[in-house]
């Protein structure tokens, strides 16, 4: 096999890919033998007809895809590493020469890591912030908590209110007719959440227990279901039960309840530190974001498209993950917002390139200040993950392979360049 390599424009690469036509040969049988069973031939039981019969019958380009897809794969990792370049995307494939009896040609067009040019990036100039907590803050947590320990109550002695929660039976109709997925029983609606679309919530307020209601709306036009947008509907409701929160005061008994302290001024006086710490932590990341920005501002780098799209698939990857731990399918989610695959692609692709761009900077940063993850700092981060995994240490080490630790040093060492610049930033 041999590989040549063309440089392009915006950090792709050409990799053009000779297979031996002996290799070329051997993946035509195996073609054969894969699809042979599946070939009538005249005066053969199927399965039996000769390689050379069935080419001479449907023509030999008839085992060439299949040739192809077995060579391609191999042929192009063993190129892709002679080549020497970094491919940061999945290959473009392109035959160029399959024909019997002569080596096997095919492309590979691909992105490859762009080269970075560091501008300014020690003493980047940022403005000074210093975080601090309010009293009205601590009421906003004290009141959140206040929420998450309510307890609902039944209302009977009057109607319904804005932040009620109604148990509701509702039927829908458009043009006077029943439609899918517009009835059902005993619902639990909070009144004000939204929940329902344009202003169905608000026609129940003022409605009392046993009520029935006639609701009208109009679904919005971007709805998910096609054949509903813009349409005029009818809800039938029937009121079934009206509920209230009922939160508990904030006093020292309050206090005891929900953590480990005597007096609410002991809990307030934790909760400002936790408040603070988090608005720190938050100011750092900000301060993080701000410097590193400006050092992607002062740099010079040609980011490819398929780069960024393999990046954004990632995202969107992550995303569903995410989506699944709280027991819903990315596909449920979509069909909730109203959300798209491909606008959803369209918007992550700038936070996408900002990932990359990122990255980019600060491992040039690690290439310019010789920064390096030591020993005890790569041993310390297979510890947190160990922990993370509820592994031993060193049986995570051993599994870990080489590609991977490598990987892992870098993490390290880019960290340390964040922690770096934003050291060597100037406030203002």
């Amino acid at each position: 096999m041999s590989v040549q390599v063309e440089k392009l424009e915006k950090s792709m690469a050409k990799l053009t890919i000779e297979v031996p036509a002996k290799e070329l040969d051997l993946a035509l049988d195996k073609a054969y033998k894969k699809n042979r069973n599946k070939i009538a031939m005249p005066g053969f039981r199927k399965g039996k007809a000769p390689r050379a019969m069935i080419e001479k019958m449907y023509g030999a380009e008839i085992f060439f895809e299949d040739a192809a897809n077995i060579l391609v794969p191999d042929a192009y990792e063993d190129a892709a590493k002679e080549s020497g370049l970094e491919i940061v995307s999945q290959p473009e494939i392109a035959v160029e020469q399959i024909e019997k009896g002569q080596p096997f040609i095919f492309t590979a067009t691909v992105a490859v890591k762009p080269e970075v040019t560091l501008g300014e990036y020690k003493g980047i100039e940022v403005e000074s912030k210093e975080a601090g907590v309010t009293d009205e803050e601590i009421e906003e947590e004290i009141n959140k908590v206040r929420e998450n320990n309510s307890r609902m109550i039944t209302i009977e002695d009057r109607a319904v209110e804005d932040g009620d929660t109604v148990t509701i039976d509702f039927d829908g109709y458009v043009d006077g007719e029943q439609f899918e997925g517009g009835m059902a029983e005993d619902y639990s609606l909070v009144i004000g959440s939204h929940t329902f679309i344009d202003n169905f919530e608000e026609q129940l307020i003022g409605k009392n227990i046993g009520d029935d209601v006639e609701v009208n709306v109009t679904f919005p036009d971007q709805y998910q279901a096609e054949e509903l947008r813009n349409k005029e509907a009818l809800f039938k409701v029937k009121i079934n039960a009206i509920k209230m929160k009922e939160l508990p005061d904030a006093d020292d008994e309050f206090a005891q309840e929900v953590s480990d302290f005597d007096t609410l001024d002991e809990y307030k006086e934790d909760l400002r530190k936790k408040l603070l710490e988090n608005k720190e932590a938050a100011l750092k990341r900000e301060k993080e974001e701000e410097v590193v920005g400006a050092i992607i501002e002062n740099a010079q780098m040609d980011i490819p498209d398929p780069m960024v799209n393999a990046q954004t698939q990632q995202m969107t990857q992550e995303f569903a993950q995410r989506l699944q731990s709280q027991g819903l399918s990315l596909e449920q989610y979509m069909q909730l917002t109203g959300m798209t695959p491909q606008k959803m692609l369209e918007e992550l692709k700038p936070q996408a390139l900002k990932r990359i761009q990122s990255r980019l900077v600060l491992e040039a940063v690690v290439a310019a200040e010789n920064i390096e993850a030591s020993e005890e700092d790569f041993d310390k981060e297979i510890e947190n993950m160990a922990e993370m995994y509820n592994m031993e240490a060193d049986k995570l080490r051993d599994l870990v392979g080489e590609d991977e630790k490598e990987q892992i040093r870098m993490d390290i060492a880019v960290q340390k360049a964040v922690d770096f610049v934003v050291e060597a930033s100037v406030e203002k």
